[in-house]
């Protein structure tokens, strides 16, 4: 009996302890648990804190802050992921930032350095918007696959200066005398990009790519195949005008050709324009001072910065009286 007593107490001390513990904690969905009919509705449930209000700085007090803070690396990592749905069978509804796809598209490969041939009669020496585009990149981007590096896509030897995932797409938005014409109208990003009278508002863009079972994303950096003024495929969503290399609408680097796992010299895939916002990691985030990736200072950076942090910028005082 005396070791009866003690067994007693302890068993009392613990449902007195369990008692004390606080109900209606968040599980691991996320959500609160249901309240059940008749419970006490004193009970304290632990919801997830409210997004705080949006903290308002300037124009340059927000790019400075960008700057100080650093790269932003991005937080989802895709590189290894080979199994995605092809979007045209197995359509996703519409995000903010993410444009409509082209489908079936043929693609081809260009590379920085590529010298004029019957294929390509134009040299990749310069690019639309960069006259010195093989010095700026560092070297020549060698398309043999032996001859870069099977984790980064990068040419072996250097290492790149600018992005070595990049695209060419059929459309300038530059000529001698300023923007096009028709450049305002049929560039969604326009206004809010648009800044030199010469400075193109295409040029970085951001492209996502699919190709059996995987997505690469790259950086709009020249124009062609062949032509520079079809915006009615390029932003319209029509087939492109281009016949030649069965009509080819859009160019891709060896470092994109490579991830993507095509194996000749051609392949039809699909395309669409989307925010940096939206892109995740892989290796195209690793090399370039044309990288918002890389370069904090880059507008599409700064961007993505306040969207992360929840600030927003003050309108500019006018300085009218």
């Amino acid at each position: 009996m005396r070791y009866f007593t003690p067994c007693i107490t302890l068993v009392a001390t613990l449902i007195s302890a369990l008692a004390t513990l606080p109900c209606g904690a968040v599980g691991i969905t996320g959500q609160a648990p249901v309240e059940r009919k008749g419970a006490s509705t004193k009970r304290t449930l632990h919801y997830s804190p409210a997004p705080t209000h949006p903290r308002t700085v300037s124009e340059e007090k927000l790019r400075e802050l960008a700057i100080k803070n650093g790269p932003l690396r991005p937080q989802i990592d895709q590189s290894k992921r080979k199994n995605f749905p092809d979007p045209k069978k197995h359509p996703t509804p519409q995000r903010r930032g993410a444009f409509p796809w082209h489908f079936d598209i043929t693609a081809t490969y260009f590379f920085i350095g590529e010298r004029a041939t019957a294929r390509n009669p134009v040299p990749n020496t310069a690019s639309s918007w960069d006259s010195a585009w093989d010095d700026n990149y560092g070297g020549y981007d060698d398309p043999d696959p032996k001859k870069r590096d099977p984790i980064t896509f990068a040419p072996l030897g250097f290492r790149p200066r600018l992005n070595p995932f990049y695209v060419a797409l059929p459309y300038n938005d530059i000529e001698r005398g300023g923007p096009k014409p028709e450049a305002e109208k049929v560039i969604p990003w326009y206004r809010r990009d648009k800044e030199g009278k010469y400075e193109s508002v295409c040029r970085g863009t951001w492209v996502q790519i699919y190709y059996k079972g995987r997505y690469c994303f790259a950086q709009w950096e020249d124009c062609g195949p062949f032509v520079t003024d079809d915006w009615e495929y390029v932003f319209k969503g029509k087939r492109p005008r281009n016949t030649q290399n069965n009509g080819a609408g859009i160019d891709i680097s060896p470092a994109a050709r490579d991830y993507l796992g095509i194996p000749g010299g051609s392949a039809v895939v699909h395309w669409r324009f989307v925010d940096f916002s939206l892109v995740p990691g892989g290796p195209w985030a690793r090399y370039g001072k044309d990288n918002p990736f890389v370069n904090p200072a880059l507008k599409e950076a700064i961007r993505k910065y306040s969207i992360k942090y929840n600030i927003k910028t003050a309108p500019t005082p006018s300085t009218k009286k």
